[in-house]
């Protein structure tokens, strides 16, 4: 199969490992950086540039968008799917994700478990909203935020309070999340392919550290997950529409609570936490996924 990955550098942890286990398996790959590509759009044959480069006969796509891209990357994105091309994650269900507000909507719909959380706009709404979340201490989350950037633990109603203000005066969007002080500073990181939590990982934040992202020095250990555990991050990438995601989940007294799902989960911490080859098993789903939407479009 011709595969490409949609990653802005070849070199990082998780978009060597792909192109490694694709190459192992006898595919050719080619990355390509989203915010290089052109787009012909139009009803006859869409089309694709790459530094001048048309990109053609694509069998799938596996989409690494960063955050900070990702309005111009699922575009891109969109547009292989426009062409036929097989998408691992589809751009519907990555911007669906990204939107930290409108996921904990759908999750929440579905009867998620999820953490208490509050959504305002305006500064004399937020003695009603912490009440409404349950008081302090209450977690802040900047909307656009990522690797436990824009994300801030007030202990007390008033730090809340100047927090949350200081965040609107910003023109900032936020939401604010009670704390759930059993989890201990630590968070399950499931990760799905298809239908299966492949593998799970307890982060466990630094010493005086309540965020436990990795990029943020926390540690990493492999942990056994109870089946409703598996059964939530499952249904949770599910409700997302996603094929491969990164389900974190806060265990507390009332179960496991969705703190956040990722469309592009980083393979370095589960892979060495785990032992297992995560990226090969992306490359399988892919193949037996891909085949089948190549096998429909020849039909057709």
């Amino acid at each position: 199969m011709k595969i490409g990955i949609l990653s802005r550098n070849q070199s990082l942890y998780s978009t060597s490992r792909l192109i490694e286990a694709a190459e192992q398996r006898g595919h050719e790959i080619k990355v390509i950086d989203a915010l290089r590509c052109y787009m012909n759009i139009n009803s006859q044959k869409p089309s694709i540039h790459f530094k001048g480069e048309d990109l053609v006969d694509f069998d799938a796509v596996i989409p690494r968008i960063g955050a900070s891209v990702t309005f111009y990357g699922t575009a891109v994105l969109r547009q292989f799917e426009m062409m036929g091309v097989y998408a691992v994650n589809e751009s519907i269900a990555i911007s669906r994700s990204r939107d930290k507000l409108r996921s904990m909507q759908l999750l929440s719909r579905k009867c998620i478990g999820m953490p208490v959380t509050g959504f305002a706009s305006k500064p004399d709404d937020v003695k009603d909203l912490l009440d409404m979340v349950g008081g302090a201490p209450v977690v802040i989350k900047l909307l656009e935020g990522t690797q436990g950037i824009g994300v801030v633990l007030a202990e007390t109603r008033k730090a809340a309070e100047s927090v949350i203000e200081a965040f609107m005066g910003l023109k900032a969007n936020i939401m604010v999340q009670e704390y759930i002080k059993e989890a201990g500073g630590a968070d399950i990181r499931c990760f799905v392919i298809g239908d299966k939590v492949i593998a799970a990982m307890k982060r466990q934040g630094a010493e005086g550290e309540f965020r436990s992202n990795l990029h943020r020095g926390g540690s990493a250990a492999l942990v056994k997950i109870t089946p409703e555990e598996r059964k939530t991050a499952v249904a949770a990438a599910k409700i997302m529409g996603l094929s491969v995601a990164g389900v974190d989940l806060l265990r507390s007294e009332r179960g496991p609570l969705v703190m956040e799902v990722n469309s592009s989960p980083g393979l370095e911490g589960i892979e060495k936490a785990t032992g297992k080859d995560i990226a090969g098993m992306i490359i399988e789903y892919i193949e037996k996924h891909a085949s089948k939407k190549t096998a429909l479009r020849s039909q057709g």
